[in-house]
């Protein structure tokens, strides 16, 4: 599938599920006179998606893929300041929202290294590298690749 907008990528609405989750819990009460670890939470969990996003609009594989990883940074760093929220008494009847925001993280993180690996081996310099003259390169080379497929299911028939 090919995604025209960063909206309809699955790991941006994984990371935008876990900013939300993270404001959710960040409106609790226990959070008012821990102003600084809500906000370090919170800007934490919005870089995540922020970052897909721009990687996404620039427009290369190279700066995508930069993007990718600090994005999996950002998400690093909402699953470990969320360990430090389970070891502060003040969060302990958050356990179960703590614990499921991790696993959140954890999820985002996982589709970001799964993407970042995928572009590692592309061809692929990105949109902004698609002039005509590339994108009719591109196009013959997949018809050669698959009239080449189909020559080879002939051959082996026979």
């Amino acid at each position: 599938m090919r995604y025209e907008r960063f909206e309809q990528l699955p790991a941006w609405c994984a990371a935008i599920g876990l900013a939300v989750g993270t404001y959710k819990l960040t409106s609790e009460r226990a959070f008012l006179k821990q102003r600084s670890l809500r906000d370090q939470l919170e800007r934490a969990a919005v870089s995540v998606s922020n970052n897909i996003a721009e990687g996404f609009e620039r427009g290369t594989t190279q700066e995508l893929l930069t993007f990718l990883y600090i994005a999996r940074g950002s998400a690093g760093e909402v699953r470990s300041m969320l360990c430090l929220l389970e070891r502060l008494p003040t969060f302990g009847d958050f356990k179960f929202q703590i614990s499921n925001l991790k696993s959140l993280a954890e999820g985002v993180s996982r589709q970001l290294r799964g993407w970042a690996d995928s572009l590692q081996n592309s061809s692929i310099k990105g949109n902004r590298y698609l002039t005509d003259k590339v994108r009719k390169i591109e196009e013959a080379k997949k018809g050669r690749d698959e009239l080449l497929r189909n020559l080879k299911r002939v051959q082996a028939s026979e």
